[in-house]
């Protein structure tokens, strides 16, 4: 078993990591998936979404960039669709639109889903699940996480289909 490295916050925003970034829950750094190629190339793809959107939204897309839910509780997206101006802190601390969870090969349900109920419950309206090797969606709502035929942001009138994500 791995030994738990603790830290404190101002410790842990200061660190870099052999591998990808790792998250920060209550003083303990907490390892994430490896992702691989094709999850790098969705990331990648959502980017690309927002890109084209920008012209009818003031929309901003951003790949494994920290966030703080609360003072000791720093998450990691896979992918984040911020709305309106750039964020003013390096390390947003205002929920985006959008919390993108790609599923990797090595990760736990369980943990996903504490992830996305820490989003919801931090304020995100838009939780959505990519699964690559199912080639699915899923929306993460009041607690569950729902199988979903495209992902929508309602109020924007943007709806991304799965021929978008999986080309």
């Amino acid at each position: 078993m791995a030994t738990k490295l603790l830290a404190t916050p101002e410790e842990y925003l200061t660190m870099g990591f052999d591998g990808p970034d790792c998250e920060y829950l209550e003083g303990e750094i907490v390892e994430r998936a490896m992702p691989d190629y094709v999850h790098g190339e969705i990331q990648a793809r959502f980017v690309e979404i927002v890109y084209e959107l920008k012209t009818q939204h003031p929309l901003r897309a951003v790949t494994e960039v920290r966030h703080r839910l609360a003072a000791a509780r720093y998450r990691i997206p896979d992918v984040a669709i911020h709305y309106g101006p750039k964020p003013a802190e390096r390390v947003p601390t205002t929920p985006p639109l959008v919390a993108i969870e790609i599923v990797s090969a090595d990760d736990r349900y369980t943990n996903m889903v504490k992830k996305l109920q820490e989003y919801e419950a931090w304020g995100v309206p838009n939780i959505w699940v990519v699964d690559p090797e199912e080639r699915s969606l899923a929306i993460f709502r009041q607690g569950k996480l729902e199988p979903a035929a495209v992902l929508e942001i309602t109020a924007l009138g943007i709806t991304i289909t799965p021929a978008q994500i999986f080309n």
